[in-house]
């Protein structure tokens, strides 16, 4: 998957699965776990949250497989994943830049958090394609490598849901 860009048509199939797989989780989630599960969604784009990937993109230059993902998925909400998982909106990710800045990870001139988890950690995505994952719940602090590209994060994002069945 590196040097290969995020295609809007395997993003799209990733919903279908992802959405459908959610489904099944939230069917048998109160048997399962004894408490009724959190709202737990994979929400596509909207005119709404184009115009906020096209604000985002004149704010700071974002790797184009977050355009692309952007422009098919405007978020994701996922507490009751593993200790839950979030894609922020591109409206959040532009308020989080402007005020926290760009991820500081040594070797990408960019990197903008763009996902987190229930434990406060969060993901980046560098100018290289990789997404990071923060070591400590911090903005500040050091990022380790989660996937050699958003392909990858998102297919991993999508076992984790499939292995909770």
């Amino acid at each position: 998957m590196p040097g290969e860009r995020l295609d809007a048509e395997w993003v799209r199939s990733w919903w279908k699965q992802v959405d459908a797989a959610l489904t099944k989780l939230m069917q048998s989630f109160l048997p399962t776990h004894g408490f009724p599960p959190g709202h737990n969604s994979v929400m596509l784009a909207t005119d709404d949250s184009h115009r906020a990937t096209d604000a985002l993109v004149d704010l700071t230059p974002i790797p184009s497989d977050l355009t692309t993902l952007y422009w098919v998925i405007s978020e994701a909400s996922l507490p009751d994943v593993d200790s839950g998982y979030f894609i922020h909106s591109p409206a959040t990710a532009a308020e989080h830049f402007r005020e926290y800045g760009p991820a500081p990870i040594d070797g990408e001139s960019i990197a903008l958090v763009f996902a987190s988890d229930g434990g406060g950690y969060l993901f980046a995505i560098g100018d290289s394609g990789q997404v990071w994952k923060s070591t400590t719940a911090s903005w500040f602090d050091d990022f380790e490598v989660a996937a050699a590209s958003l392909q990858g994060f998102l297919a991993q994002l999508g076992r984790r849901i499939a292995n909770q069945l």
